[in-house]
């Protein structure tokens, strides 16, 4: 997406000089913050297409910038953040984001993750008719999944899943928002029944566990959907 605007939050000048001359190489519009509050400001006036957010932020933290913007925009937040402990990648995830990258990162990988997060949140979002996947299409007004012409019966609960996994496609899902979507918030700590869901969905689809197509896991966090390819 040639010409997006992407806010670069980060309490480094060093990084955010980085990262503006690097994404404005490739073609992106960027804007720079260095503090939770300005950054708030920035996404309310300027209306990015894409949040890089760093989590040590001062005024207002990571977490907070996150949990404020997701409770009027789902606009794309990638974490960019020292902090790899895999707690604090699940709380940025269940705040939001829809992405993690730890630094030291590689600008090659950055510009992957964008350009993905850009791509699936141009295309159809969760309220569309149809959401289709390569050869994986779901009919949502009628409930009705297809891989090519075969349709796959599933349970209404694997179909919320898919559909829940299929609606948010690129954005990594965790274990506890799957379960307190799908199950209710009594079942948030029940991962064993997700992974056997996911198993069967899997399998239903036709999804290779050791190399899967459309549902990644990943590991300690939880799941992300992708298209073939994607």
């Amino acid at each position: 997406m040639s010409g997006a605007r992407i806010l670069v939050v980060d309490d480094e000048a060093s990084i955010r000089r980085l990262l503006r001359a690097s994404l404005t190489n490739y073609g992106y519009t960027v804007a720079t913050a260095a503090d939770g509050l300005e950054a708030i400001d920035q996404v309310t006036a300027w209306r990015p297409d894409l949040i890089v957010l760093d989590l040590g932020l001062p005024k207002l933290n990571g977490l907070d910038v996150c949990r404020s913007i997701r409770s009027w925009s789902r606009i794309p937040i990638i974490v960019l953040s020292v902090q790899d402990a895999e707690r604090d990648k699940i709380q940025a995830l269940d705040e939001g984001a829809d992405d993690y990258l730890t630094k030291p990162f590689g600008m090659g990988e950055l510009l992957a993750r964008i350009r993905v997060a850009l791509r699936h949140a141009a295309a159809a979002g969760p309220d569309a008719p149809l959401l289709v996947f390569g050869d994986l299409r779901l009919d949502l007004a009628a409930r009705q999944v297809y891989v090519g012409e075969r349709e796959i019966h599933l349970t209404p609960t694997e179909y919320d899943l898919l559909k829940l996994l299929a609606s948010r496609a690129g954005k990594v899902l965790t274990h506890t928002l799957l379960l307190r979507e799908i199950w209710g918030l009594s079942h948030e700590r029940d991962t064993q029944t997700l992974r056997v869901f996911v198993a069967q969905l899997r399998r239903k689809l036709g999804d290779d566990p050791a190399s899967p197509r459309y549902i990644l896991t990943e590991p300690g966090v939880g799941y992300r959907f992708v298209a073939p390819g994607g």
